[in-house]
């Protein structure tokens, strides 16, 4: 099935930052299930990335593994994991765990990292936005491998999802190992830089239509636009404190339309 083919599926990206307790993270991953939600998100920081630096903040890989125990039919992942953060042999095998936790419904979302604060405090080589890119390249080979050597291997595909779209070595790395891209982009972006990802698939004998593009929630007549141009997974976000869910409401709303036009 080709990516035009797809009925778009609407996530939610949870923050961690300031969340005030776990349970309040625990829930509004049961109240986004409960709505209907395609796919829950987290990201992967050790520090609050605006606001107060002293605010509270979870562990990524921790939270899905805990998401994973409570939720039956959502996909998980992070949005994205820094490849510098972890060793790759070490996060195939987590991803893996994960991935059986949830009966197969992990999303390995992955990038190069850009926190400074991360990489200094945690005593990570911060590098260079080029160095951390080629890091991402060298950890996705690795755990590749890894994950074609773990027993048992993961319950099933365990799609990649990279976040960036730097044209000429981000986008080369999405056309080489992505099953889903994110780059962040609004829609002449995005159509833009899906041209720029055709260029590489097309270098690397891969057809494009096999990547889903992830798109940011617009409200229905922007993400219209974004579906248009190849978008077929729409994230909302939410925060702490309250973890509000009026957007992805919303979107579910307009998933559900959009999907009853195309029967």
């Amino acid at each position: 099935m080709s990516a035009a083919d797809r009925r778009p599926r609407v996530g939610l990206l949870v923050s961690q930052q300031r969340a005030p307790n776990y349970q309040a993270l625990r829930d509004v991953a049961a109240r986004a299930e409960e709505l209907g939600a395609d796919v829950l998100f987290n990201t992967d920081h050790f520090f609050p990335w605006s606001g107060d630096p002293t605010g509270a903040h979870f562990e990524c890989w921790s939270m899905l593994a805990a998401w994973a125990e409570q939720t039956d039919r959502v996909e998980l992942g992070a949005l994205v994991t820094g490849a510098g953060y972890r060793n790759p042999d070490l996060l195939a095998d987590m991803a893996r765990t994960v991935d059986h936790i949830s009966g197969g419904r992990l999303i390995l979302g992955l990038g190069a990292g850009w926190l400074e604060r991360d990489y200094v405090e945690y005593r990570y080589e911060f590098g260079t936005a080029g160095s951390r890119i080629d890091l991402l390249a060298e950890s996705l080979a690795r755990i590749k491998a890894r994950l074609g050597r773990l027993n048992p291997p993961p319950v099933g595909k365990l799609p990649i999802l990279i976040g960036g779209g730097g044209e000429r070595k981000m986008l080369r790395i999405v056309a080489e190992h992505a099953d889903i891209w994110h780059s962040f982009s609004a829609v002449a972006q995005l159509r833009h830089k899906s041209a720029v990802l055709a260029e590489h698939c097309a270098a690397v004998g891969r057809d494009p239509a096999e990547i889903v593009r992830a798109a940011s929630w617009s409200g229905p007549e922007l993400t219209d636009e974004l579906v248009a141009a190849g978008a077929g997974l729409i994230l909302c976000d939410t925060s702490a404190p309250d973890y509000d869910l009026t957007a992805l409401g919303h979107a579910l709303a307009w998933r559900d339309r959009h999907a009853a036009l195309r029967v």
